[in-house]
């Protein structure tokens, strides 16, 4: 897989966007209500609400290959969030992403996702990221595909589907 990203410190960097792990400082702004003046003026999402308050009962989500915020280099504005959902199971993660809708339709979902997930592989062991999906989010399934994920099965009473991808180099132990 080739490098679609650049790491400093716990930055992941893209050709647009910058990935920087959540804080505990950032979550309580999202659950105390917060306006900061470097988030987009619809940030937080509702999703971004939930996974604040998911952080306490899972404290290994705001590690290294935990949950992001999704940063606009050009302006350094918080525009959505993505996240593994730490730790592994059997060497897979799943993945989950949003993009506020004022910055939706430019491309930054499946630049974050390749990014993390590509990150992801860095971590030891870890050979599978995975995303379940509604189908009736076809946006959500074109991320995907656009950040090389390919589905796996599909739940019909769900109305799901799993998107996989599998590391294309040997894993690190």
């Amino acid at each position: 897989m080739s490098s679609f990203f650049s790491v400093t410190d716990t930055d992941l960097t893209t050709d647009r966007l910058i990935l920087r792990s959540w804080t505990s400082g950032d979550a309580t702004a999202v659950l105390d209500g917060a306006r900061p003046a470097h988030w987009a003026q619809d940030f937080p999402a509702e999703g971004d609400h939930v996974i604040a308050g998911l952080f306490a009962e899972h404290p290994a989500w705001l590690g290294e290959y935990g949950h992001r915020q999704i940063i606009e280099r050009d302006g350094g504005l918080v525009v959505g969030s993505i996240g593994l959902f730490w730790p592994p199971d059997d060497g897979a993660l799943e993945i989950g992403y949003g993009i506020v809708a004022s910055r939706r339709g430019r491309g930054y979902a499946p630049e974050a996702t390749r990014a993390l997930a590509e990150f992801a592989f860095t971590a030891p062991g870890v050979h599978t990221i995975y995303a379940n999906v509604e189908l009736s989010n076809p946006p959500s399934v074109r991320v995907l595909e656009k950040a090389g994920f390919e589905r796996s099965h599909t739940d019909t009473e769900q109305n799901t589907a799993r998107f996989v991808l599998k590391a294309t180099a040997p894993v690190h132990q």
